[in-house]
Order: structure tokens, then C-alpha cells, then sequence
């Protein structure tokens, strides 16, 4: 995660069921639907306003420390969402085992 990001907090929305990350006035969110033990992930969006930045990437990677920290599985069903975590395998970790395509990460 870029420098820059490391002090902003994620804030989870429960109102629009998403997570947000504010960024220079803009909000990058990511879609979620939550159960008691898990929490899926459905569409991440950053507006175009901070395009090419990696505030996406920033939102990912805080999102799922909060489900690592609040001891929930995840359902990455957002394609954003699972190429990160294809792409950095130690984040497999948190992926409940019922996720239908668990075994293509």
C-alpha cells in the first residue's frame, strides 16, 4: 500500500453495506453483504477522480485486515477482490473454505 494511505481508516457503512475510503474528498467503496461468520464481498468502486493512484488497492488490502481483525471468512465474489487476493496468496488465509471458487486462488 502506498505511504500516503496507511493513515486513512476504512469506515464500514452499515447503512449502504459498504466499506469506504475517503481520498482527497472522493469515496472508493466496496460492496458487502454480511452473515454472522462471514463477510462477501460483491463490487469494489473508485471514481474516476482518483484514477491510477491505487486507492482501490488501499481499500482492498484495509478491508481485509478489518475481516482478519474481526475474525470473520470472506466470500471474495467481487473480481477485484479475488485477483488481489490471487495475486498476493497469503491473503487466502481469511477465504472461507465454502467460497465456490476457493480452489482457484
Amino acid at each position: 500500500m502506498k505511504e500516503e494511505f496507511l493513515p486513512l481508516v476504512v469506515n464500514k457503512n452499515t447503512t449502504n453495506h459498504r466499506f469506504e475510503l475517503t481520498v482527497d474528498g472522493y469515496i472508493a467503496f466496496i460492496d458487502y453483504k454480511e452473515d454472522s461468520q462471514r463477510i462477501h464481498l460483491m463490487h469494489t468502486e473508485s471514481p474516476e477522480e482518483l484514477a491510477g493512484r491505487g486507492v482501490a488497492t488501499a481499500l482492498i488490502e484495509k478491508t481485509l485486515l478489518y475481516v482478519e481483525e474481526h475474525k470473520k471468512t470472506l466470500m471474495p465474489f467481487c473480481p477485484l477482490v479475488f485477483a488481489y487476493i490471487k495475486k498476493h496468496p497469503e491473503w487466502k488465509r481469511i477465504v472461507d473454505v465454502d467460497f465456490p471458487a476457493f480452489d482457484k486462488l
